[in-house]
């Protein structure tokens, strides 16, 4: 099987990037980046993201997730701590987070250190969460072989009978991340492939050095 994407092509001219108008503070880009994504261009889900990170095995994996909270600290997500990339958080809390937002022509790379969140923050949002959602959270042990998908269904079934009329406590191997990030470079696709490219870097005095990178 073969096929030749070499005459693919897509003209970026959508926006521009100057380090004139970079904020001290990327996170303050971000949010502006996120507001105008999510309002002014139709994408399927604006917080979703890409998070990479180093398995057990040494290679690496990426997949997508939602991010469901960000803040001058970092980005927060929620997952199964016992999932093939909670393992690998825990050996190693190096991660990546991408969003790429082909509408809008823009990508933001983030590096940084995951670490989990309060479990009373943990707590709070698992209550918020609908109760097929809190269920599926139990049911499923997260990258773990099953046998089947009706082997799935007959386990969310069974605990839907259990919890009937009661709270559904949360699972104390499902919560949150928050990744606190070291780097991050913000991407405008712009004509003739030289996109503007900026990079904050996290600075010993917890100040963010500003760069402009080369395309």
């Amino acid at each position: 099987m073969e096929k030749d994407l070499s005459s693919y092509r897509k003209s970026y001219e959508k926006g521009e990037l100057l380090l004139k108008n970079a904020p001290e503070n990327p996170m303050e880009l971000f949010q502006k980046w996120f507001y105008e994504v999510d309002n002014y261009f139709v994408e399927d889900e604006t917080n979703a993201m890409t998070v990479s990170t180093i398995g057990l095995d040494g290679f690496p994996k990426s997949r997508v997730v939602l991010l469901k909270r960000y803040t001058y600290e970092g980005f927060i997500f929620y997952t199964n701590y016992n999932s093939e990339k909670g393992k690998a958080i825990a050996k190693n809390p190096n991660v990546c987070l991408s969003f790429f937002w082909h509408g809008a022509e823009r990508q933001v790379i983030i590096k940084g250190k995951a670490e989990k969140i309060a479990e009373n923050l943990s707590d709070g949002y698992f209550e918020s969460r609908p109760r097929g959602s809190q269920l599926g959270a139990i049911a499923s042990d997260q990258s773990k072989v099953i046998e089947s998908r009706e082997a799935l269904e007959s386990k969310l079934q069974a605990l839907e009978q259990e919890y009937e009329g009661k709270e559904i406590p949360r699972p104390e191997h499902w919560g949150g991340y928050i990744v606190k990030p070291v780097e991050i470079e913000f991407w405008q696709g712009r004509a003739n492939r030289l996109h503007d490219r900026i990079r904050y870097t996290l600075q010993e005095d917890y100040n963010w050095q500003v760069d402009r990178l080369s395309p």
